[in-house]
This record gives structure tokens, sequence and C-alpha cells, in this order.
């Protein structure tokens, strides 16, 4: 009988020293696991809430103008696209660079009602229906004081053109001569060098690829006038 408990319990000693060994990994093992971990891990694309690089901006929205011209022309539309690129992305802090091709859109009172008002005698008369066509080249800095939502200035140059819309004849000969008594604006024949800046605010939707906001541009354009617009904008950053 004491034999028979020697043997029993001999055979639980070395079960339970064995045991363990017996589920050890061995190093092979470990090192099968470890790459097929580290493949399976490679094999899932990196997932970024908030993407920054190249990207397309379009802008709608309302613009005014602020200088001689503000007595004739009324609020108007300003639309824009846009390309640029993100060349910085910390944290806190993003700076960007852009190309924007800007169009305003406004009319303004008839060249008769400017007459018997004496634009002619600042240089202040413009056509009645009036196209602005601005190209830009900015840069923008932007700080986040959210994940998501960020608040920046931007400021940059380029040149404006504000094309002639009706007829050159009957604009010299009726308007210009007629009405203005021979003071013809210079605005519609030359290119006038623009100058712009204005803060912005972003917010990253949750489409990762997409952001949204809000760009308020003060403009000055040397020989045209100053103006004013804010727009809001949809950009996807590729």
């Amino acid at each position: 009988m004491q034999t028979l408990a020697n043997t029993g319990l001999l055979a639980l000693l070395t079960a339970f020293a064995l045991g363990p060994n017996a589920n050890a990994q061995t190093y092979e093992e470990y090192e099968a696991d470890q790459e097929a971990s580290q493949k399976k891990s490679k094999s899932r694309p990196e997932v970024r809430e908030i993407v920054k690089g190249t990207y397309a901006k379009t802008n709608v929205g309302a613009g005014m103008y602020l200088g001689q011209y503000g007595p004739w022309v009324r609020p108007g539309t300003s639309i824009a696209l846009a390309v640029g690129q993100d060349f910085m992305d910390q944290q806190n802090l993003s700076m960007a660079w852009e190309i924007s091709f800007f169009q305003g859109i406004n009319n303004a009172s008839h060249f008769e009602d400017q007459a018997d008002a004496q634009c002619f005698q600042n240089g202040s008369c413009i056509q009645g229906d009036l196209r602005t066509y601005t190209f830009l080249g900015l840069y923008e800095a932007s700080f986040y004081p959210t994940r998501r939502i960020g608040v920046g200035l931007r400021a940059g140059g380029g040149v404006l053109f504000s094309p002639l819309l009706m007829d050159e004849k009957y604009y010299q000969e009726e308007v210009v001569a007629v009405e203005w008594q021979g003071n013809r604006p210079p605005v519609h024949d030359e290119m006038h060098p623009a100058f712009v800046g204005g803060p912005t605010l972003e917010y990253y939707t949750k489409l990762s690829h997409f952001s949204m906001g809000v760009d308020t541009d003060i403009l000055y354009a040397v020989g045209f006038d100053l103006t004013a617009s804010v727009t809001g904008t949809l950009k996807y950053t590729f």
C-alpha cells in the first residue's frame, strides 16, 4: 500500500514538473508568431482621421466694395477655385501655400445715374455690370485649439482684371463722351496689382479627406478699389 502511495505521489510530482514544459513555446515557434503578427499589422492600412497634403478647394460667398465704387456697386457673388499644399503639419500648427482664381460678380448703378451724381469729378465712374477676375498666390498659417478646428491667417498677392462688358464703341461714344464728359476710367483697360489678407476658420470632418470652413478676405487692387468678401469653403485633400 505504501509503495502504491509513493508511486502516485511520484507521478503527480512528475506531471507537475513537466506540465509547464509541455506547453512552453520554443524559440522557433515564438519567432514564427512574431513574423505572423508583423505581417498582419503591415497588411492593415493606416487610418488617419485628418489628412494633410495637396488639396483642391472651392469658395462661394458674397463680396462688396468698400472704397470709391462703394456708392455705386452693390454687394454680389464671390466664387473661387484653388489648389494648394500643406507643407508643415504639426500637432498644433500647420502652414500651406495656395494658388487661387477668384471671380467677383456685381451690379452697379446705371451709368446715367452715376453721371447725375457727377461720378466723373472724383473718378468713381464704373460700368453697370461688373466682373472681376483675380489670380492670387497665398500663404496660410493655422493653429488648432481643438483636434478638428483650425484658426488661421492668410495673406498674398496677385493681379486683378475687370474687362469691359459692353460694346466698346457704344461705351466710348455714348457713355464716356456724353454722360461722363469724356472722363474714361482706366479700370477696364489694365491689370491691377492686388494684395489680400484675412482670417480663416476650418473644420475637419470625420470624412478624413474633407474639410469645410470660412475665409474672410480684404483685397486691395492698386488703381481699382478696396473690397471684402466672406466665403464658405469646401476642401478635398488627396
